[in-house]
């Protein structure tokens, strides 16, 4: 177990960590967002006035994060590295990824409840083990412990979020959930999909686990002046720019979109920043002497300067996707920088733009339907009417300081209790 850093400034190190015991926080994953979110878990628990203790994998012991925890050397905040047991080592229920999964969350927490106290136990990301719970238990013995779910879909079309109909998976991972929030010691179950708090209040379950919102954090970003942003980007400065933004593959539905705005006079300037899949990079190559005006591409990995620079430069966004019926970092971002979308009605993206008061909405991907968005957009440009995003929207909280305030609450309401 190696002594840690604080990941925020503080004016001292919490006194008496290992007396007043953990909050310990399993991730053995580190890779994408996961890291992120551990960083934003501890940082909340070291401003309430709680040591934490982070378990990850060896593997993980070279990350930004594990060195930065090991270099400075605190009481207050603690990281141990704990591996699973090898896959081939596995028999029986052990093979399932469900029950592996929920053995190293057990291995991780005994490890450390051997030397350490522990107070409280936090999952960031629960959906490793979650539908093991009914069968196995909790994985923390009598500690209490909060978790985050982020893939929680079976409930969609029950709130009216357009996704595909799959009755019996729906049907058996509903009454999963409803015996898994009853889990020995699971105090809150928080979740990034503010339908699912929204089902269980119409489903009414009787005890269990409080089942609560809380918003996918993304850093605040102040927007840039839109003619200097588009300086910068060598745009032009009286022109019209729809941007399509992230890791841009078929599902983006950029063929729909390049076929409509091939068919459209004065048709805004795609501007298409993103790495592209070699389809997509393949049919842009033949797209681009047929779009007018010609797009600007920028195929590579986007800075966080030019991402600013790029949501304060375009008129609109593109959010017209293909089967992701998930959360959207564009749509936050879009939101942020008060910028008009055109998005798919399907998915939590559908969900968090009904009403249209982000911009229109596709029923389909038709180049009609296109088209019909883009002239709706273009009225407003016409008119002079300026785009305002509702201040009072959800996405509102979509902020790493509503983030932490969520986490900070339920961290609070468990510690105060025990198993």
């Amino acid at each position: 177990m190696e002594r840690a850093t604080h990941l925020v400034p503080v004016e001292a190190p919490i006194a008496d960590a290992a007396r007043l015991g953990y909050v310990v926080i399993i991730e053995p994953n580190f890779t994408g967002h996961r890291w992120r979110y551990v960083e934003w878990i501890a940082q909340t628990c070291l401003e309430a006035g709680y040591p934490c203790l982070v378990v990850t994998e060896n593997s993980n012991e070279d990350h930004r994060l594990a060195r930065e925890i090991m270099a400075a050397n605190r009481e207050d905040l603690q990281i141990a590295f704990v591996d699973a047991e090898s896959q081939r080592q596995s028999r029986g229920l052990k093979r399932v990824s469900y029950a592996r999964f929920h053995a190293y969350f057990k291995l991780a927490y005994d490890s450390v409840k051997r030397v350490e106290r522990v107070r409280l136990v936090v999952v960031p990301y629960v959906d490793y083990f979650f539908h093991a719970l009914p069968l196995l238990g909790t994985p923390f013995g009598r500690t209490p412990w909060i978790a985050i779910t982020m893939r929680a879909t079976f409930h969609h079309r029950k709130v009216g979020v357009r996704t595909p109909g799959r009755p019996l998976v729906n049907m058996l991972k509903s009454l999963l959930f409803r015996r898994a929030v009853h889990t020995k010691g699971l105090r809150t179950l928080l979740s990034i999909d503010p339908t699912l708090a929204e089902w269980v209040g119409r489903a009414k379950p009787k005890h269990g686990a409080k089942v609560e919102y809380v918003a996918d954090p993304f850093p605040d970003a102040k927007a840039e002046d839109p003619l200097v942003a588009r300086e910068r980007l060598g745009l032009d400065p009286d022109g019209r720019y729809l941007l399509v933004y992230g890791s841009i593959s078929e599902r983006k539905g950029i063929c729909e979109l390049a076929e409509a705005l091939a068919g459209i006079t004065d048709a805004p300037t795609l501007l298409l920043a993103g790495e592209q899949d070699p389809d997509i990079r393949g049919f842009m190559r033949a797209f681009i002497p047929i779009l007018k005006p010609a797009p600007v591409i920028l195929d590579r990995f986007i800075s966080n300067e030019t991402e600013r620079d790029l949501f304060s430069a375009c008129d609109v966004v593109w959010l017209g996707y293909k089967g992701h019926y998930g959360m959207s970092g564009v749509l936050v971002q879009a939101y942020r920088f008060d910028k008009p979308v055109i998005a798919t009605s399907e998915g939590l993206i559908g969900w968090f733009c009904r009403g249209g008061q982000l911009g229109p909405c596709l029923d389909d991907l038709s180049a009609q339907s296109i088209k019909h968005a883009l002239d709706e957009v273009a009225a407003k440009w016409r008119s002079g009417e300026p785009h305002r995003r509702p201040l009072d929207h959800l996405l509102a909280r979509n902020t790493l300081g509503q983030f932490k305030e969520t986490l900070r609450q339920a961290i609070t309401e468990a510690v105060a209790t025990r198993a």
